[in-house]
């Protein structure tokens, strides 16, 4: 029993310091300042590619595939289906993402007809687990690319960070296990794909609406989050 309570109380002081950091501050700038070429082109119709999976989960392409067309057509685009755009790429031979990826993009307007393409990669989709703390991320690297000047229209990163740990259950031994076993209850039952969706609804916060969308041509001075590296 010591052995355990000695296991225990350094996992509580390594969680309680991942915790209590500070956020850095947040650079603001507008839609047009940082996506101009959206404003230019207004591309209207988006052919989604299947996403290029980064993560250590295997089956996190076949879940957020799921996710990834819905929000993009709300904001205001022509979305081709990503699921007929695969279909008919294996027609012409094309079968794994990665050579996808690589295909001229005058090819997707040749094909389809598209004003853009895009991407979108897995960067992460796992659980930090820790006995008593568990973390869950879900992060996506999208961008949108013209397929007829080949410029690079936007760009973003939506993550979640879920905190699945059990909190308080009580003081002494008998909360700490109570808490372990609550952790581990909601890291088996976390649900990757609604957090996926938060994710995405992050990285459309920042995307310029469509012509299908009311807020067309009317969102250029909206403030976002500036995600550029700082020097």
């Amino acid at each position: 029993m010591i052995g355990f309570k000695r296991t225990l109380i350094p996992l509580l002081l390594i969680f309680a310091g991942l915790t209590t950091g500070c956020a850095p501050p947040r650079t603001l700038v507008s839609k047009a300042e940082k996506f101009p070429q959206m404003y230019v082109e207004q591309p209207r119709s988006l052919l989604v590619l299947p996403p290029m999976n980064e993560s250590t989960d295997a089956e996190a392409k076949a879940y957020y595939m799921t996710t990834v067309e819905m929000p993009f057509a709300l904001s205001g685009y022509y979305v081709f289906p990503v699921e007929m755009v695969s279909d008919i790429m294996k027609q012409e031979g094309v079968y794994d993402t990665e050579l996808l990826y690589q295909l001229p993009l005058d090819k997707f307007y040749e094909y389809f007809g598209a004003d853009a393409v895009l991407y979108t990669h897995i960067k992460k989709w796992d659980v930090a687990y820790l006995v008593i703390a568990s973390n869950l991320t879900v992060s996506i690297e999208a961008e949108i690319v013209s397929t007829r000047t080949l410029a690079k229209l936007w760009s973003y990163t939506g993550t979640v960070v879920v905190d699945l740990s059990g909190g308080n259950q009580g003081g002494g031994l008998a909360g700490l296990i109570a808490s372990a076993i609550a952790t581990a209850v909601n890291t088996a039952s976390a649900d990757y794909v609604r957090y996926a969706r938060v994710a995405n609804s992050r990285l459309i916060t920042s995307l310029p609406a469509g012509p299908y969308n009311e807020m067309y041509l009317k969102d250029q001075n909206d403030q976002i989050v500036d995600q550029t590296p700082k020097q």
